[in-house]
């Protein structure tokens, strides 16, 4: 039976889940915010009828996102940490560095691209100023820079990281181009091919560069 919904008590301190049956609620509370935003973006997602799906009272809801914006950035990191075992259980498979950057970032622009208005949705959270949203963005950045780092070992460490935050902050800046209405979506993997060939390209001798496999997920 579906609980009632409690009070909510927006923009109050949130918590993290601390047991399996919390972890539980708030991983079913991302699941019901996914769904939503996939059949109809932004404006589908509702915290009441996140809870009413995720079967979770409103105000537990609230205890664990604060806001929407919150709540969509945190799927977003969801959404990245899947994207990111799918690599590791599959990896690139060229012997070119660059090759295998622009593979992971297509399957990224791909599958956002297959469902546009949850690309939408999770793009417009992530621009938002709401608390917990940066933290839920740095959650994304690190599961980026998980699957880059392992195919560019041959740079020097420093330049490896800059490298790494340019390609995330083209692609960012990319994504946010299309929510703005200033090109298609198909064109961000476009845009971001290009980048990285102009990024990465002059780094390697595609003669000599060693690609270490990403290890595989346990």
């Amino acid at each position: 039976m579906t609980q009632r919904p409690t009070s909510p008590r927006p923009g109050q301190p949130t918590t993290n889940p601390s047991t399996p049956r919390q972890v539980a609620r708030r991983d079913g509370a991302i699941r019901a915010a996914l769904e939503l935003a996939t059949e109809g973006g932004y404006d589908a997602v509702r915290m009441r009828e996140v809870a009413e799906r995720a079967d979770i009272a409103l105000g537990t809801l609230y205890r664990y996102f604060g806001s929407k914006d919150h709540l969509l950035s945190a799927t977003m990191a969801h959404w990245a940490a899947d994207l990111r075992g799918r690599v590791e259980r599959r990896p690139p498979r060229s012997d070119s560095p660059v090759e295998c950057v622009v593979e992971v970032l297509a399957r990224a622009s791909s599958s956002l691209e297959r469902k546009p208005r949850l690309a939408e949705a999770l793009i417009k959270a992530a621009a938002s100023s709401e608390p917990g949203v940066a933290e839920a963005a740095g959650d994304v950045s690190t599961n980026l820079r998980a699957m880059l780092e392992p195919l560019l070992l041959d740079l020097d460490h420093d330049v490896r990281d800059g490298l790494i935050d340019l390609i995330s902050q083209v692609w960012h800046s990319s994504l946010m181009g299309w929510t703005n209405g200033r090109f298609p979506i198909h064109d961000v993997g476009v845009k971001m091919e290009r980048a990285v060939r102009l990024i990465l390209e002059p780094r390697f001798d595609p003669t000599t560069c060693r690609v270490p496999r990403v290890a595989a997920a346990r």
